[in-house]
């Protein structure tokens, strides 16, 4: 399955959650809490399957993950000590791309992922261009000269916050330490989604 390419504020609408989270998809009015479409207001309960796997669709479109990733990145979470369901969302804060969006460099994952696939970042010194890399805690992220300078950028960096588990000097990001649980995707109940793999 590959990954979403169509509107996140649709995305966003159905689910009742800002899926860029900036509330960007709601600014137009009220927060909507019915599904897009002529059906979407009514009501019937959903069943536990659907909770289970609504809550795993939540995480793919607001990281911008395919169904074959994901599933990996659940798979290496199971096999870490601690926690499953807060192993798979500190292994899917991890990424590239999401790093380079919680570093304030990028308004979206979607533009973050743009970035890195155009080859405009360093890795502890080496060229990194796959947005699903999985960083190591103590690596060191650099945005090249080449980015530097791009209107986006700045647009980001003045509006953007940097997350608290990231240092930054300049153009550079040291991924210090994994996020707290409660720092980050509290709408996200992972507890279901571990119950969707293992059913």
């Amino acid at each position: 399955m590959s990954r979403f390419t169509g509107s996140i504020f649709k995305k966003s609408r159905r689910y009742g959650i800002s899926l860029l989270e900036n509330n960007k998809e709601f600014t137009k009015g009220k927060k909507r809490t019915t599904a897009p479409g002529q059906h979407g207001a009514k009501k019937s309960k959903p069943s536990d399957y659907q909770l289970h796997m609504y809550e795993k669709q939540k995480v793919r479109y607001m990281y911008g993950i395919n169904e074959r990733q994901f599933k990996t990145l659940f798979t290496l979470a199971s096999k870490k000590s601690g926690v499953t369901g807060v192993n798979l969302l500190q292994l899917v804060e991890s990424r590239l791309d999401n790093l380079v969006f919680r570093a304030g460099w990028a308004r979206t994952r979607a533009q973050a992922r743009q970035f890195v696939n155009h080859g405009h970042f360093l890795v502890d010194g080496h060229k990194a261009n796959i947005p699903s890399m999985i960083i190591k805690l103590g690596s060191v992220i650099e945005m090249k000269q080449s980015l530097q300078n791009n209107v986006s950028v700045k647009e980001a960096i003045e509006v953007m916050s940097v997350a608290p588990w990231l240092t930054k000097s300049d153009f550079k990001v040291t991924f210090t330490r994994l996020p707290e649980r409660n720092e980050f995707a509290k709408e996200i109940n992972e507890s279901l989604i571990v119950e969707y793999y293992n059913r």
